[in-house]
């Protein structure tokens, strides 16, 4: 499918709120949680830039079910060293487990089922951890309102995530031009809720 100058538009302008989290938005913060969310926004910018330099077609390069797998995990350990501090270990334990699992059934030919359960374990928790963890704590305020913008965008982030996932797993939730056309305004509109989810919360 090719890429029209709207898609280009609406690319272009995530990468630029991305850059703008990484260098303004992530301030007075621990530093694992600047890590994580400087990891997660990064991916954001770099994904933006090559899918307006390089077009659709990168999506089917077999690295981006990784990539796809890097934004909610570093999005969700940030959350979770921020507001769960008793969970800090295990969870950074589970991101990890979870990445490796899945770039071994990325590199490694499988028949069985295994990488789609993959894929499904870690975005689902992640995206669970991104779309409850900051509503929640918005309702017992210990943080602005706003703050519950992060849990919508972590919805859709996670939306976007399995629709990438299993289109390369060869089991599309959609179909891949439906998919293609509603990702840019899709991922846009994930980023917008982040970042205005993180400055005004």
């Amino acid at each position: 499918m090719k890429m029209s100058a709207l898609d280009r538009i609406l690319l272009f302008a995530i990468g630029f709120l991305a850059a703008y989290q990484i260098a303004i938005g992530i301030d007075n913060m621990g530093s694992v949680p600047i890590v994580a969310y400087t990891i997660a926004f990064g991916v954001l910018l770099v994904a933006g830039l090559l899918l307006i330099i390089l077009g659709f077609e990168v999506l089917d390069a077999p690295v981006v079910v990784i990539i796809s797998t890097i934004i909610p995990l570093a999005l969700s350990l940030g959350l979770i060293w921020q507001h769960l501090a008793f969970l800090r270990t295990p969870y950074l334990i589970f991101a990890a487990v979870s990445f490796l699992a899945v770039i071994l059934t990325r590199v490694t030919p499988m028949q069985n089922k295994l990488p789609v359960i993959t894929i499904a374990i870690t975005h689902g928790i992640s995206g669970i951890v991104i779309f409850l963890l900051p509503i929640i704590i918005s309702i017992q305020g210990q943080a602005k309102p706003l703050f519950s913008l992060v849990g919508v965008g972590g919805a859709l982030i996670g939306i976007v995530g399995l629709l990438l996932s299993f289109l390369k797993t060869g089991k599309p939730i959609l179909s891949k031009n439906t998919i293609l056309s509603l990702f840019p305004i899709l991922l846009l509109l994930t980023t917008a809720l982040f970042v205005a989810g993180f400055k005004y919360g």
